[in-house]
């Protein structure tokens, strides 16, 4: 029989990475829900096929049915509280899956509770946008001990993964460190298409033509941010797609680390000077592609495009 999975912390990414369980795992049971908006577990399990989910009122009810417990959540004080909880039930022989993106000290504090529980602990963070984790696209990043990596693996590559990088038997701070600083290029990339289309639209060559240039060269992530920008995506969503906060958050673990290690990131603090502004501008749902507004508005230009 296949273990049961607990999935605790339903956001953008959350969902597509269910969504492709349920579709591909090879599951014989149905994977319980747990989000604290409990009404977003329902909308979810509404949304798959009959009898592969079920909503759970609990961590506590979700852990003691489930053999694999799945968190990603947004915040390290929130990650470290949803543990805690998951700790007050036995938990002995189970695995513990975390691929929020946290500080690497947190990954190995926790990690260290968890296996004083008699439970497996693999730190996996993700690399991917909420598109790539509906498409089952995502890069996973895995770290702890060899049969731990192992016993996880069913779940990502080919499942919730396209592809994997395995730390087999290293710290597993060192798969958060790696997502720092790959999430460090993301951001750069972001602020660099907004400074590119800010200098475009101002030296009279026009967005359309650097636009094309851009999916021509880089296409992918670079091309669909981008679109994002020409098109107002980054003010005109409801909710963003990656929230102000996240995106500082990871942008103050990153600096941190730098400044543990003595290198140097100028263009990271760049674009956090940048992102401050877009919370100022927008408030809490302020999407990290906003930077292109606020380099607009540096410009002489209005934070809207059009």
């Amino acid at each position: 029989m296949a273990p049961r999975l607990l999935w605790i912390g339903l956001g953008n990414m959350g969902r597509g990475m269910v969504k492709n369980l349920v579709e591909k795992g090879n599951l014989d049971q149905p994977i319980l829900l747990f989000n604290r908006t409990k009404e977003r577990a329902v909308d979810l399990s509404s949304s798959l096929a009959p009898g592969t989910t079920e909503a759970v009122d609990s961590i506590s009810e979700g852990v003691l049915k489930a053999d694999v417990i799945f968190i990603i959540l947004s915040q390290d004080d929130v990650v470290e509280a949803a543990v805690n909880e998951v700790l007050q039930n036995d938990v002995a022989g189970k695995l513990i899956i975390e691929c929020s993106t946290i500080h690497p000290d947190t990954t190995e504090r926790l990690a260290r509770a968890v296996e004083a529980k008699g439970a497996e602990y693999l730190t996996a963070p993700v690399f991917g946008a909420p598109a790539a984790a509906d498409a089952g696209q995502l890069v996973g990043v895995l770290a702890g001990p060899s049969s731990t990596v192992e016993r996880a693996k069913p779940f990502f590559a080919g499942v919730m993964s396209k592809r994997d990088i395995e730390m087999r038997d290293e710290p597993r701070r060192k798969a958060l460190t790696l997502k720092l600083i790959g999430n460090t290029f993301i951001l750069n990339m972001v602020e660099q298409l907004a400074e590119g289309h800010v200098f475009a639209e101002k030296s009279g060559l026009g967005n359309d033509y650097l636009h094309q240039w851009v999916e021509t060269m880089f296409p992918g992530p670079y091309a669909a941010y981008s679109n994002r920008m020409l098109s107002g995506d980054y003010y005109r969503r409801e909710y963003p797609l990656f929230a102000v906060d996240l995106a500082r958050k990871d942008a103050r673990h990153a600096m941190s680390l730098a400044r543990e290690a003595g290198a140097p990131v100028p263009n990271v603090e760049t674009a956090d000077a940048h992102l401050v502004k877009v919370k100022e501008h927008a408030g809490e749902l302020g999407d990290f592609a906003g930077i292109y507004g606020v380099v607009r508005q540096e410009a002489g230009l209005k934070y809207e495009n059009k």
